[in-house]
């Protein structure tokens, strides 16, 4: 191997490190990895839950844990309902269907 692909070789490394790096830290900063919710069974579904209860928490469901984790990130993520972020997203929501 010459210099030139022994160069090539180790880009090639280090792009796959800096890839492997990014997708672990884009998984450990969800918010199901930062704050650890409680898992459970609700009716037939799993439920990701932090806080005391649904109504003063952050609340995923899902078939599986690993869905109940994802609806709970993108949960997390949301506005409350009657905020105006959330009222404002409400009805942009209606004005697609």
């Amino acid at each position: 191997m010459n210099d030139e692909h022994s160069l090539m070789a180790c880009s090639s490394i280090s792009q796959h490190a800096a890839d492997c790096f990014q997708t672990i830290w884009d998984h450990a900063i969800q918010p199901s990895v930062l704050y650890r919710p409680k898992l459970s069974i609700d009716g037939n579904q799993w439920c990701a839950l932090y806080g005391d209860n649904m109504h003063d928490g952050v609340a995923g469901f899902g078939d599986t844990p690993e869905l109940a984790m994802h609806d709970f990130n993108k949960n997390w993520h949301r506005p409350l309902r009657n905020s105006p972020k959330g009222l404002a997203l409400a009805e942009a929501e209606r004005a697609k269907s």
